[in-house]
């Protein structure tokens, strides 16, 4: 019997219907739930490109781990840390980090500026050094030789490799007491552009110089930082060797992986995914009485053989299978259409590029598989439940005149 209520179902669907507005509503549900399969899939699709996009923006603004102390700026016993982290093996590299604000004058020009001091060994953990589009990475020969975000660059028109055009970093000096002379109030030093690299809206206004120069600036001792930047061998491994470190160093430190420095950020992105996500699933909700007026429409126009079916020994409840499987039928074909529709979309904008955020930045899309299992499961819950909720009809409904 449920094999007869599907063929009859798939024939109520594709064979001819006894009217024009009922192949007409039956289609217009299937269209409507392929239009919104479609944009849901292409707007996940888009916001699983945002991600990967922004990891990629701030791949170079946090490490795999961080350690910093928890009391104070500057990390205690840095003897002891180093120790630890040369013995572990799951650490590939570790740097040295100083970051301060600081006052940046060229020419007559001032500006506000974050100044990471760092070792020699910071590219390995943060490959900064290839995000250079004009100039080199500084050569830590001389302190003075930084690296700097283009558009504080550009800001102050500062040259680039020259060796007589100096700009002058200011830092004011803590501590109380009378002021007699200039020297009294901050330190500075004179330095020298060697390269520039785009910000990537995350290191904006910053400069990247040795460590030595930041330790000058705040009459720090030598072999100081306010946090260390570590790359594991395998990134995935990074909160078993966080606790590692805990347990080896102390809870004088704290020490969080690249997701907990990141917390606030992928927090807003999960929740504008999330709301992206309910809109859509309350469009395909809205889509789905389209659904439901199908099934109403062929209820009507097929009652004559409804009471036919019925009088030759249907039961009732495989009556109500035939629409109910009608619905599915519906649904289904409209997911599978929505999503090969939208896969060519995505597939469209990777390779075109014709859809843009703005003059230089198309959207992204990535095209994963859970994104097909969301939709899918979305759209065939909706559409399920339209379906077996329109497809009760009482038996006084097929034999009242």
């Amino acid at each position: 019997m449920k094999n007869i209520a599907f063929y009859i179902a798939s024939r109520y669907l594709l064979a001819k219907k006894g009217s024009t507005a009922v192949t007409f509503i039956t289609w217009l549900a299937v269209g409507a739930m392929t239009v919104a399969v479609t944009a849901m899939f292409v707007i996940i699709s888009v916001f699983s490109g945002l991600e990967d996009l922004n990891k990629e923006l701030i791949s170079n603004l946090h490490a795999d781990l961080t350690i910093k102390s928890n009391s104070g700026k500057t990390l205690k016993d840095f003897n002891k840390v180093n120790a630890v982290l040369k013995s572990n093996k799951e650490i590939s590299h570790f740097s040295r980090v100083i970051e301060e604000k600081v006052y940046i004058s060229y020419n007559g020009k001032g500006d506000i500026a974050y100044l990471r001091g760092v070792d020699s060994a910071y590219t390995k953990v943060n490959p900064i050094d290839k995000d250079i589009f004009y100039g080199a990475y500084p050569g830590f020969k001389y302190s003075n030789e930084v690296l700097m975000e283009n558009s504080l660059d550009n800001r102050l028109s500062i040259p680039v490799s020259s060796n007589s055009d100096y700009a002058t970093l200011f830092m004011p000096k803590p501590g109380t007491g009378i002021i007699n002379k200039e020297e009294d109030i901050y330190n500075k030093k004179d330095i020298l552009v060697t390269g520039v690299f785009p910000g990537k809206d995350q290191l904006d206004n910053y400069i990247i110089a040795p460590i030595e120069l930041t330790e000058e600036l705040l009459d720090l001792p030598k072999h100081s930082a306010y946090q260390i930047v570590i790359k594991l061998n395998n990134p995935d491994n990074a909160n078993s060797v966080k606790q590692q470190l805990l347990s080896s160093i102390g809870k004088d430190v704290d020490i969080k992986t690249k997701e907990e420095e990141n917390a606030a950020f992928w927090k807003m992105i999960n929740t504008e995914k999330l709301f992206i996500y309910l809109i859509f699933a309350l469009v395909i909700f809205i889509t789905t009485f389209n659904l439901a007026g199908a099934i109403i429409i062929l209820q009507l126009d097929k009652k004559q053989q409804a009471k036919s079916l019925v009088s030759l020994g249907l039961p009732l409840s495989h009556l109500r299978q035939i629409y109910f499987y009608t619905g599915i039928l519906i649904v289904v074909l409209g997911i599978i259409s929505g999503l090969i529709l939208g896969t060519a979309l995505c597939y469209f904008q990777q390779y075109t590029e014709f859809f843009r955020a703005n003059e230089t930045l198309p959207f992204p899309i990535k095209i994963v598989g859970k994104n097909y299992l969301i939709v899918s499961v979305t759209a065939a819950l909706f559409g399920f439940a339209i379906s077996w909720v329109f497809s009760k009809i009482s038996k006084e409904y097929i034999t009242k005149n």
